[in-house]
């Protein structure tokens, strides 16, 4: 099956069609090929972000594969007038969102102060393949960061020995993760930071104050006994689940609050992540976060499977930037103390809750500090 992409043509064949004549006449006489259809990526060329365009950079869209085979999308970003080799950093982030909101918007500023950038959707979202539709998963969202690595690296433009990684909230520990485990990510920072294995196995360790201008209190995590309720639960829902292909996604209300359900007694944090993927500042229709609920088969993978289990034995030097009423910042504080990196670096904005880190209506968003940050350690 093929297909265009305007500028782009792709074509992508699982089963029978991947054996080839001579594999296909070795089959056992009792073998039986199945051929699975394939899926097609569209790819949107008109300028759809949050935020303006710069004119300081030179813009495209690009696609590369991580090592499942799954087409990953992304903005490049390069400076305008720029020669020779240049540092990079690959972006992505928040969890759920897409890298016409957050991400791009860092990748764009950072290629204005000198960075070749890709901001880019993780495997099953936005604009990139990968079936079912709206699910993640600890091991492939940390290889995407790293195949992002491979595709800058690949790039004429590009020195490979100053390729560094930027994670927003929920793709902060995936950054993390991805730096941990591969050694040519020279740099890695975090922007309010998740590490979502955490808080899907213990919940939100944080007690809900309703004042924004009090930093949350961290309380106990999750019992054993509620952990295991909850994953009884989330069995008994898998076979619905199965009976539909692993495809049916959660409600939009139940992921995320909109608007008009907001309450007094909606936690302050909800408040703020509705205000940010449920208004125009910050929503997008391909965004899981803005629209759709996750997939519904996704989070025992998550309980089970808990990333930065070496944190220790990262090496390259490390940035956690936080805000100082932000309910994740207990996040940033754990992963940094656990951080092995001899340059390591907890820098809070003060202040700033969550969201205020995801875009520039509340002018919060470090930039200076990141820029500083990556010309550091690419060098």
């Amino acid at each position: 099956m093929k297909f265009k992409l305007k500028a782009l043509t792709a074509t992508l064949f699982l089963g029978s069609s991947l054996l080839g004549a001579n594999a296909m006449a070795q089959l056992p006489q009792n073998a039986t090929a199945i051929e699975v259809p394939a899926q097609s990526i569209q790819l949107t060329q008109e300028w759809d972000k949050i935020f303006p365009k710069s004119d300081k950079v030179e813009h495209r869209k690009v696609t590369f594969k991580n090592r499942y085979g799954i087409t990953l999308v992304g903005d490049l970003y390069v400076p305008k007038g720029a020669t020779g080799k240049l540092p990079a950093i690959a972006v992505s982030g928040p969890f759920g969102a897409v890298k016409e909101q957050s991400s791009g918007l860092y990748a764009q500023h950072l290629a204005e102060r000198g960075f070749v950038t890709v901001a880019f959707d993780g495997s099953f979202t936005g604009e990139s393949s990968g079936l079912p539709r709206n699910t993640a998963s600890p091991e492939i969202n940390t290889d995407d960061f790293v195949s992002a690595v491979d595709f800058l690296g690949s790039l004429d433009n590009v020195d490979r020995e100053k390729i560094g990684v930027l994670g927003i909230c929920g793709w902060g520990g995936f950054a993390l993760n991805s730096a941990i485990s591969d050694p040519r990510i020279k740099a890695v920072a975090t922007s309010t930071m998740y590490d979502m294995t955490q808080v899907m196995a213990d919940g939100y360790e944080i007690k809900m104050e309703p004042n924004p201008k009090v930093p949350y209190e961290r309380t106990s995590p999750m019992t054993t006994e509620a952990r295991y309720k909850m994953k009884q639960d989330l069995a008994n829902a898998r076979w619905e689940a199965a009976a539909n292909g692993y495809s049916l996604n959660g409600k939009a209300e139940d992921h995320l609050t909109p608007q008009d359900k907001i309450t007094a007694e909606t936690p302050r944090f909800v408040r703020e992540y509705s205000n940010f993927y449920k208004t125009k500042r910050g929503f997008h229709p391909r965004s899981v976060n803005s629209t759709t609920g996750w997939n519904t088969a996704m989070t025992p993978s998550f309980i089970n499977m808990p990333i930065l289990q070496r944190a220790g034995e990262l090496k390259a030097p490390a940035l956690v930037v936080h805000g100082e009423f932000a309910h994740s910042r207990y996040f940033g504080e754990d992963a940094y103390k656990a951080l092995g990196s001899k340059n390591k670096e907890l820098y809070i904005v003060p202040g700033a809750n969550h969201t205020d880190l995801y875009d520039d209506v509340n002018g919060k968003i470090p930039y200076d500090k990141f820029e500083q940050f990556f010309k550091a350690n690419l060098k």
